[in-house]
Protein backbone atom coordinates (compact mmCIF):
# COMPACT_ATOMS: atom_id res chain seq x y z
CA UNK A 1 0.00 0.00 0.00
CA UNK A 2 1.70 3.19 -1.16
CA UNK A 3 0.68 6.83 -1.24
CA UNK A 4 0.99 9.18 -4.22
CA UNK A 5 1.27 12.90 -3.51
CA UNK A 6 1.49 14.92 -6.69
CA UNK A 7 4.13 13.25 -8.88
CA UNK A 8 5.77 11.49 -5.92
CA UNK A 9 4.89 7.95 -4.87
CA UNK A 10 5.78 7.11 -1.29
CA UNK A 11 6.79 3.59 -0.35
CA UNK A 12 4.00 3.45 2.22
CA UNK A 13 1.39 5.84 3.68
CA UNK A 14 2.93 6.17 7.16
CA UNK A 15 4.05 9.76 7.78
CA UNK A 16 6.08 11.27 10.60
CA UNK A 17 4.29 14.34 11.96
CA UNK A 18 6.29 17.58 12.11
CA UNK A 19 6.92 18.28 15.80
CA UNK A 20 8.76 21.34 17.06
CA UNK A 21 11.78 20.41 19.14
CA UNK A 22 11.45 16.75 18.18
CA UNK A 23 11.68 15.99 14.46
CA UNK A 24 15.26 17.12 13.98
CA UNK A 25 17.62 15.32 11.61
CA UNK A 26 18.68 12.53 14.04
CA UNK A 27 15.07 11.73 14.93
CA UNK A 28 13.97 11.74 11.30
CA UNK A 29 16.74 9.32 10.38
CA UNK A 30 15.60 6.96 13.13
CA UNK A 31 11.99 7.19 11.92
CA UNK A 32 13.15 6.43 8.39
CA UNK A 33 15.13 3.41 9.60
CA UNK A 34 11.90 2.00 11.03
CA UNK A 35 10.22 2.26 7.63
CA UNK A 36 8.44 5.63 7.61
CA UNK A 37 7.18 6.49 4.13
CA UNK A 38 7.64 10.24 4.63
CA UNK A 39 9.41 12.18 7.37
CA UNK A 40 8.64 15.81 8.18
CA UNK A 41 10.94 18.40 9.70
CA UNK A 42 10.22 21.02 12.35
CA UNK A 43 8.27 24.08 11.27
CA UNK A 44 10.25 27.15 10.23
CA UNK A 45 9.13 30.78 10.09
CA UNK A 46 8.85 32.63 6.80
CA UNK A 47 10.27 35.78 8.40
CA UNK A 48 13.18 33.90 9.97
CA UNK A 49 14.07 32.53 6.53
CA UNK A 50 13.82 35.92 4.85
CA UNK A 51 15.98 37.57 7.50
CA UNK A 52 18.58 34.79 7.42
CA UNK A 53 18.18 33.40 10.93
CA UNK A 54 21.04 30.94 11.45
CA UNK A 55 19.05 28.57 13.68
CA UNK A 56 16.33 28.34 11.03
CA UNK A 57 18.75 27.26 8.33
CA UNK A 58 20.08 24.58 10.68
CA UNK A 59 16.54 23.15 10.82
CA UNK A 60 16.55 22.81 7.03
CA UNK A 61 19.53 20.47 6.87
CA UNK A 62 18.68 17.09 5.36
CA UNK A 63 20.60 13.96 4.39
CA UNK A 64 19.86 11.65 1.43
CA UNK A 65 19.15 8.54 3.53
CA UNK A 66 16.13 10.13 5.24
CA UNK A 67 14.34 10.99 2.01
CA UNK A 68 11.71 11.72 0.97
CA UNK A 69 11.48 14.66 3.38
CA UNK A 70 8.86 17.35 3.89
CA UNK A 71 9.73 20.71 5.42
CA UNK A 72 7.08 22.86 7.05
CA UNK A 73 6.71 26.62 6.73
CA UNK A 74 4.49 28.93 8.77
CA UNK A 75 3.42 32.53 8.34
CA UNK A 76 0.36 34.69 7.73
CA UNK A 77 1.28 36.92 4.79
CA UNK A 78 0.93 35.42 1.29
CA UNK A 79 3.73 37.57 -0.15
CA UNK A 80 6.20 36.72 2.62
CA UNK A 81 5.30 33.04 2.46
CA UNK A 82 5.95 33.08 -1.30
CA UNK A 83 9.31 34.82 -0.77
CA UNK A 84 10.29 32.20 1.79
CA UNK A 85 9.20 29.39 -0.53
CA UNK A 86 11.38 30.79 -3.29
CA UNK A 87 14.35 30.90 -0.92
CA UNK A 88 13.87 27.18 -0.33
CA UNK A 89 13.77 26.14 -3.99
CA UNK A 90 17.39 24.91 -3.97
CA UNK A 91 17.03 22.86 -0.79
CA UNK A 92 16.86 19.11 -1.50
CA UNK A 93 13.59 18.17 0.17
CA UNK A 94 10.58 16.71 -1.62
CA UNK A 95 7.55 18.60 -0.26
CA UNK A 96 6.86 21.97 1.27
CA UNK A 97 4.13 21.87 3.91
CA UNK A 98 2.18 24.87 5.20
CA UNK A 99 1.30 24.89 8.90
CA UNK A 100 -2.31 25.79 9.62
CA UNK A 101 -2.61 23.81 12.81
CA UNK A 102 -0.07 24.92 15.41
CA UNK A 103 -2.08 25.95 18.52
CA UNK A 104 0.61 27.63 20.65
CA UNK A 105 -0.12 31.24 21.67
CA UNK A 106 3.12 32.75 20.34
CA UNK A 107 2.20 31.49 16.86
CA UNK A 108 -1.54 32.15 16.72
CA UNK A 109 -1.23 35.67 18.19
CA UNK A 110 0.45 36.66 14.92
CA UNK A 111 -2.34 35.19 12.81
CA UNK A 112 -0.21 32.14 11.95
CA UNK A 113 -0.68 28.40 12.42
CA UNK A 114 -4.17 27.49 13.64
CA UNK A 115 -5.25 31.16 13.53
CA UNK A 116 -5.66 30.74 9.77
CA UNK A 117 -8.62 28.47 10.50
CA UNK A 118 -10.48 31.71 11.29
CA UNK A 119 -9.54 33.38 7.99
CA UNK A 120 -10.08 30.92 5.15
CA UNK A 121 -9.73 33.47 2.32
CA UNK A 122 -6.28 34.44 3.59
CA UNK A 123 -5.39 30.77 4.06
CA UNK A 124 -6.31 30.10 0.42
CA UNK A 125 -4.24 33.08 -0.74
CA UNK A 126 -1.23 31.72 1.13
CA UNK A 127 -1.58 28.29 -0.46
CA UNK A 128 -1.91 29.74 -3.96
CA UNK A 129 1.12 32.00 -3.46
CA UNK A 130 3.29 29.20 -2.08
CA UNK A 131 2.24 26.75 -4.80
CA UNK A 132 3.29 29.27 -7.45
CA UNK A 133 6.64 29.93 -5.76
CA UNK A 134 7.68 26.58 -4.33
CA UNK A 135 8.81 24.57 -7.35
CA UNK A 136 7.75 21.36 -5.59
CA UNK A 137 4.49 19.79 -4.36
CA UNK A 138 2.85 21.78 -1.58
CA UNK A 139 0.82 20.22 1.22
CA UNK A 140 -1.15 21.75 4.09
CA UNK A 141 -1.51 20.55 7.68
CA UNK A 142 -4.60 21.79 9.51
CA UNK A 143 -6.78 21.18 12.53
CA UNK A 144 -10.53 20.60 12.56
CA UNK A 145 -11.21 24.25 13.31
CA UNK A 146 -10.51 27.03 15.78
CA UNK A 147 -13.11 26.00 18.36
CA UNK A 148 -15.84 23.41 18.62
CA UNK A 149 -18.89 24.45 16.66
CA UNK A 150 -16.77 26.16 13.99
CA UNK A 151 -15.55 23.23 11.91
CA UNK A 152 -13.32 24.60 9.17
CA UNK A 153 -11.30 21.69 7.83
CA UNK A 154 -13.57 20.42 5.01
CA UNK A 155 -14.05 23.92 3.57
CA UNK A 156 -10.38 24.79 3.99
CA UNK A 157 -9.33 21.53 2.36
CA UNK A 158 -11.47 22.34 -0.70
CA UNK A 159 -9.87 25.79 -0.92
CA UNK A 160 -6.41 24.26 -0.61
CA UNK A 161 -7.19 21.84 -3.42
CA UNK A 162 -8.46 24.66 -5.64
CA UNK A 163 -5.29 26.65 -4.86
CA UNK A 164 -3.08 23.78 -6.04
CA UNK A 165 -2.19 21.86 -2.88
CA UNK A 166 -1.14 18.27 -3.56
CA UNK A 167 -2.42 16.84 -0.25
CA UNK A 168 -3.77 17.86 3.15
CA UNK A 169 -3.16 16.46 6.63
CA UNK A 170 -5.92 16.84 9.20
CA UNK A 171 -5.56 16.64 12.98
CA UNK A 172 -8.99 15.86 14.37
CA UNK A 173 -8.77 18.38 17.21
CA UNK A 174 -9.69 22.04 17.42
CA UNK A 175 -7.25 24.73 18.38
CA UNK A 176 -8.97 25.17 21.73
CA UNK A 177 -8.35 21.48 22.50
CA UNK A 178 -4.58 21.68 22.19
CA UNK A 179 -3.94 17.95 22.86
CA UNK A 180 -6.74 17.32 25.34
CA UNK A 181 -9.66 14.97 24.88
CA UNK A 182 -10.11 12.66 21.91
CA UNK A 183 -9.45 13.53 18.31
CA UNK A 184 -12.62 13.69 16.20
CA UNK A 185 -11.94 11.33 13.31
CA UNK A 186 -15.34 12.14 11.77
CA UNK A 187 -13.85 15.48 10.70
CA UNK A 188 -11.14 13.60 8.80
CA UNK A 189 -13.85 11.57 7.08
CA UNK A 190 -15.69 14.73 6.04
CA UNK A 191 -12.46 16.18 4.62
CA UNK A 192 -11.88 12.97 2.66
CA UNK A 193 -15.39 13.29 1.22
CA UNK A 194 -14.80 16.95 0.34
CA UNK A 195 -11.67 16.63 -1.81
CA UNK A 196 -10.01 14.37 -4.35
CA UNK A 197 -6.40 15.02 -3.32
CA UNK A 198 -4.88 12.68 -0.71
CA UNK A 199 -5.95 13.19 2.89
CA UNK A 200 -3.59 12.24 5.71
CA UNK A 201 -5.23 11.57 9.08
CA UNK A 202 -3.64 12.63 12.36
CA UNK A 203 -4.61 12.40 16.02
CA UNK A 204 -4.62 9.62 18.63
CA UNK A 205 -2.67 7.04 16.65
CA UNK A 206 -0.92 5.12 19.41
CA UNK A 207 -1.04 1.56 18.03
CA UNK A 208 -1.24 -0.33 14.77
CA UNK A 209 -4.85 -1.10 15.67
CA UNK A 210 -5.56 2.64 15.89
CA UNK A 211 -4.17 3.09 12.38
CA UNK A 212 -6.42 0.37 10.99
CA UNK A 213 -9.45 1.83 12.79
CA UNK A 214 -8.73 5.27 11.35
CA UNK A 215 -8.45 3.77 7.89
CA UNK A 216 -11.80 2.02 8.24
CA UNK A 217 -13.58 4.95 9.88
CA UNK A 218 -12.33 7.78 7.66
CA UNK A 219 -11.12 6.25 4.38
CA UNK A 220 -8.09 8.55 4.56
CA UNK A 221 -5.08 7.90 2.38
CA UNK A 222 -2.20 8.40 4.82
CA UNK A 223 -1.56 8.15 8.54
CA UNK A 224 0.48 10.73 10.40
CA UNK A 225 2.13 9.53 13.60
CA UNK A 226 3.08 12.08 16.23
CA UNK A 227 3.03 11.63 19.99
CA UNK A 228 2.54 7.87 19.61
CA UNK A 229 6.10 7.35 18.41
CA UNK A 230 7.85 9.38 21.11
CA UNK A 231 10.14 6.79 22.67
CA UNK A 232 8.42 4.18 20.50
CA UNK A 233 9.44 4.39 16.82
CA UNK A 234 8.61 0.68 16.66
CA UNK A 235 5.04 1.88 16.12
CA UNK A 236 6.08 2.92 12.62
CA UNK A 237 7.14 -0.62 11.79
CA UNK A 238 3.93 -2.05 13.23
CA UNK A 239 1.74 0.44 11.34
CA UNK A 240 3.45 -0.34 8.04
CA UNK A 241 2.98 -4.07 8.62
CA UNK A 242 -0.67 -3.69 9.62
CA UNK A 243 -1.51 -1.61 6.55
CA UNK A 244 0.18 -4.20 4.33
CA UNK A 245 -1.83 -7.00 5.94
CA UNK A 246 1.28 -8.59 7.44
CA UNK A 247 1.77 -9.97 10.96
CA UNK A 248 2.76 -7.38 13.51
CA UNK A 249 6.38 -7.53 14.65
CA UNK A 250 7.03 -8.26 18.33
CA UNK A 251 7.05 -5.42 20.83
CA UNK A 252 10.56 -4.17 21.64
CA UNK A 253 12.27 -5.54 24.72
CA UNK A 254 13.65 -3.28 27.43
CA UNK A 255 17.13 -3.94 26.08
CA UNK A 256 16.10 -2.89 22.56
CA UNK A 257 14.60 0.34 23.85
CA UNK A 258 17.66 1.17 25.92
CA UNK A 259 19.98 0.33 23.02
CA UNK A 260 18.04 2.67 20.75
CA UNK A 261 18.22 5.36 23.44
CA UNK A 262 22.02 4.97 23.45
CA UNK A 263 22.19 5.11 19.66
CA UNK A 264 19.92 8.16 19.55
CA UNK A 265 22.10 9.90 22.14
CA UNK A 266 25.19 9.34 20.04
CA UNK A 267 23.42 10.67 16.96
CA UNK A 268 22.28 13.80 18.81
CA UNK A 269 25.81 14.46 20.05
CA UNK A 270 27.30 13.90 16.60
CA UNK A 271 24.87 16.44 15.17
CA UNK A 272 24.64 19.06 17.93
CA UNK A 273 27.82 18.55 19.97
CA UNK A 274 27.90 17.07 23.47
CA UNK A 275 26.48 19.92 25.52
CA UNK A 276 23.49 20.70 23.34
CA UNK A 277 23.07 17.09 22.23
CA UNK A 278 22.67 15.94 25.84
CA UNK A 279 20.16 18.71 26.57
CA UNK A 280 18.14 17.95 23.42
CA UNK A 281 18.18 14.25 24.30
CA UNK A 282 16.76 14.47 27.82
CA UNK A 283 13.12 14.47 26.76
CA UNK A 284 13.75 11.54 24.42
CA UNK A 285 15.40 9.54 27.22
CA UNK A 286 12.31 10.11 29.39
CA UNK A 287 10.13 8.80 26.57
CA UNK A 288 12.32 5.73 25.96
CA UNK A 289 12.11 4.60 29.59
CA UNK A 290 8.46 5.54 30.15
CA UNK A 291 6.60 2.66 31.76
CA UNK A 292 9.73 0.92 33.02
CA UNK A 293 10.01 0.01 36.72
CA UNK A 294 11.51 2.92 38.62
CA UNK A 295 11.44 5.13 35.53
CA UNK A 296 10.77 8.33 37.48
CA UNK A 297 13.92 7.95 39.57
CA UNK A 298 16.04 7.12 36.53
CA UNK A 299 14.57 10.07 34.64
CA UNK A 300 15.55 12.42 37.46
CA UNK A 301 19.13 11.14 37.32
CA UNK A 302 19.24 11.46 33.55
CA UNK A 303 18.01 15.04 33.71
CA UNK A 304 20.90 15.88 36.04
CA UNK A 305 23.50 14.31 33.76
CA UNK A 306 25.53 16.64 31.57
CA UNK A 307 27.76 14.35 29.52
CA UNK A 308 27.44 11.33 27.26
CA UNK A 309 29.52 9.28 29.69
CA UNK A 310 27.23 10.08 32.60
CA UNK A 311 24.08 9.19 30.68
CA UNK A 312 25.50 5.92 29.38
CA UNK A 313 26.60 4.98 32.91
CA UNK A 314 23.08 5.65 34.26
CA UNK A 315 21.50 3.54 31.52
CA UNK A 316 24.03 0.73 32.05
CA UNK A 317 23.45 0.73 35.82
CA UNK A 318 19.70 0.70 35.32
CA UNK A 319 19.81 -2.16 32.81
CA UNK A 320 22.06 -4.19 35.11
CA UNK A 321 19.76 -3.56 38.08
CA UNK A 322 16.71 -4.65 36.08
CA UNK A 323 18.48 -7.79 34.90
CA UNK A 324 19.39 -8.63 38.49
CA UNK A 325 15.77 -8.34 39.63
CA UNK A 326 14.55 -10.50 36.75
CA UNK A 327 16.97 -13.24 37.75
Amino acid sequence: MNLKIGPVTLENPVVLAPMAGVTDLPFRKIAKSFGCGLVCGEMVSDKALIYGNERTFELLRTEPEEGPVSMQLFGSDPELMARAARLLRDHPFTFLDINMGCPVPKVVKNGEGAALLKDLPRAAEIVAAVVEAAGRPVTVKMRAGWERGTEAAPGLARLCQEAGAAAVAVHGRYREDFYRGRADWDVIKRVKEAVTIPVIGNGDLFSAEDVLRMKEKTGCDGFMLGRGILGNPWLIRSAVAALAGKPLPPEPSRRERLNLARFHLRQQIAYFGEDRGVREMRKHLAWYIKGFPGAARVRDRLFQAGTEEEILAILDDYEEACAGKEE
